[in-house]
């Protein structure tokens, strides 16, 4: 069959996916976006600056689930135009879709956001329910812990805030319906 891999394909992958992105102050005083990590919202006086809404966490998820079936980055895979204030979780069911059809199945998924303000140890919960939904799997499948840059650097002075995620993705086989016309991207 034309575009088939003629290798097996390993039956698991690893993606990691890092996202950054600077914070200033929420309106009237600057032009910071509401504080989303995993689609919950944070109360803050600062904000990301995105051409989304600036989700750190669901774009580095969303980076980590397309570097392990070997795509491009978000930035790459969708046109700039179509970021501006969008909800992060469009690109990141369209990863999650493209997972799925090629017969990808998420085994865990594990997340630092690193950043001094807010703590977010309260939230946590809540985002890992939020970031399970997103993904359609169970919640204990998903970790998310916080770090602080100890007042070094930008992010240490609170005006930034950097995720990291790693996620291992195995492979439970195509259906037979999702055989017929796959891998022509050469994406396994």
């Amino acid at each position: 069959m034309r575009g088939v891999p003629t290798r097996p394909i390993p039956p698991i992958r690893i993606g990691w996916g890092y996202d950054i992105h600077r914070l200033e102050p929420t309106p009237p005083r600057g032009s910071g976006r509401p504080f989303l990590l995993g689609g919950v919202e944070i109360e803050h006086d600062r904000g990301p600056i995105g051409q989304t809404d600036a989700d750190t966490l669901l774009h580095a998820i969303t980076d980590a689930l397309l570097g392990a079936m070997g795509m491009p980055n978000m930035g790459t895979l969708f046109q700039k135009e179509d970021h501006h204030a969008q909800d992060s979780r469009i690109y990141l069911d369209e990863a999650c879709r493209r997972m799925r059809d090629a017969g990808w199945e998420i085994g865990n998924l594990d997340a630092t956001i690193i950043l001094e303000r807010p703590r977010i140890a309260a939230h946590k919960g809540e985002i890992c329910r939020s970031v399970a939904k997103c993904l359609r799997v169970p919640q204990g499948r998903v970790n998310v812990k916080s770090k602080t840059h100890e007042g070094l650097d930008a992010i240490g002075k609170g005006r930034g805030v950097e995720v990291q995620v790693c996620v291992l993705l195995h492979y439970v086989g195509l259906s037979a319906t999702r055989r017929v016309g796959r891998h022509k991207g050469g994406y396994l």
